[in-house]
């Protein structure tokens, strides 16, 4: 039988979240369904609520970073139990495809469904409202929800004693975030790193690049706020502008440029782009997270300097990682000691105010909310 519970919801784009009744239908084959503890308030999903990002269904749930608990497990399904604490990738991984089998699960071919809101292999949701209307599942498995009933490609169980207030994160920013910096970005001991935008992602290529053994950590927000968090997390300075930032990177390097430029702006602008190829030295690398309007076309940059300098430009999806093998790392760095997660949660809200969370993304007050269910 299906379980009525409450979620947060976009009815169109543009449009905000409220919160409304659902069914959340019993976990099939291959599926879990799991009573949410805690969900990150990541922008992705408020692209989804201004329309940069548009999606296949709507109503539309949102969230994609978050942990819970089993309720129920559907027959035929191994590896899970009523109980069991979970943390859910925004990503799912079958384990069959070209990228998984080669160690790029972050890129499996499921990805390709993220957005539709039904299942990957059938016109179908697992939410429902209480008219019979079929409610769309971000990232399949909509996190901003009492309870929620996800396949198991994107379900990673965990320590029954792990923190899920604070390591829901693992699900989506910090693992986005340092990965940018120590996968895609390869940052190298001794290296000069510049960081644009000190967000959710950004806050975490901080730490990513520090943890590689960065010399210099730049980080550029026009936000004192951010940019004193950024120092606390392992920026060595932080600037208001990238191209202030851009001069000190050169002064570190006899004229050269940052080796690694990093973008993780909420609202990424092909400006942006061009900033960060224009502060790099020659072969030094631009890595490309942050997202806008996924249907811009074009980036300033000149073509001579791309290939007369032999620099490189990289887009990086959740950080190159691979959420079965690098979340679970994650969090082993984080019980060590080596990692912050408790010290990016700004603010915690309820189910009732993630609109408001995202008020507060924007005014530059959070650099991660999460949301708290009771």
């Amino acid at each position: 039988m299906s379980i009525t519970c409450r979620t947060s919801l976009v009815r169109q784009a543009p449009g905000k979240y409220e919160t409304a009744t659902v069914e959340v239908d019993d976990p099939r084959q291959d599926e879990i369904r799991v009573k949410m503890v805690a969900s990150g308030l990541c922008h992705s999903d408020d692209h989804i609520a201004t329309g940069d990002i548009p999606v296949g269904t709507y109503p539309f749930a949102g969230g994609h970073e978050g942990g819970g608990i089993v309720e129920s497990v559907g027959p035929n399904t191994s590896g899970f139990a009523p109980g069991d604490k979970v943390l859910f990738s925004f990503l799912p991984a079958c384990g069959q495809c070209r990228w998984c089998a080669t160690g790029h699960s972050n890129l499996c071919d499921l990805g390709a469904g993220l957005l539709a809101g039904t299942r990957w292999t059938e016109d179908s949701t697992r939410l429902h409202l209480e008219d019979g209307t079929n409610v769309g599942q971000m990232c399949g498995i909509s996190t901003f929800s009492e309870y929620t009933t996800v396949a198991v490609d994107s379900a990673i169980k965990v320590a029954p004693d792990t923190k899920l207030e604070v390591a829901c994160l693992l699900g989506c920013s910090v693992g986005t975030g340092w990965g940018t910096a120590v996968n895609t970005g390869e940052v190298k001991p001794g290296d000069t790193v510049i960081i644009q935008g000190i967000g959710g992602i950004g806050a975490n290529a901080v730490q990513g690049a520090a943890h590689a053994g960065a010399a210099n950590v730049l980080a550029v927000d026009p936000v004192a706020f951010k940019r004193e968090k950024a120092l606390e997390l392992g920026a060595t300075e932080a600037f208001e502008s990238i191209e202030e930032a851009t001069e000190v990177a050169k002064g570190y390097t006899n004229g050269q440029g940052a080796d690694v430029s990093i973008v993780t702006i909420g609202i990424t602008k092909p400006e942006h782009v061009g900033n960060a190829f224009a502060s790099i030295r020659k072969q030094g690398t631009v890595v490309v997270t942050g997202l806008g309007d996924i249907t811009e076309v074009g980036v300033p940059i000149p073509i001579g300097e791309l290939t007369l300098f032999e620099k490189k430009l990289k887009g990086s999806l959740f950080g190159s990682s691979n959420p079965k093998a690098d979340i679970p790392k994650m969090l082993d760095l984080y019980n060590k000691g080596k990692v912050k997660l408790d010290e990016l949660v700004t603010k915690q809200y309820k189910l009732d105010e993630v609109a408001q969370g995202y008020e507060d993304m924007h005014a530059g007050k959070n650099i991660r909310g999460v949301l708290i269910f009771d």
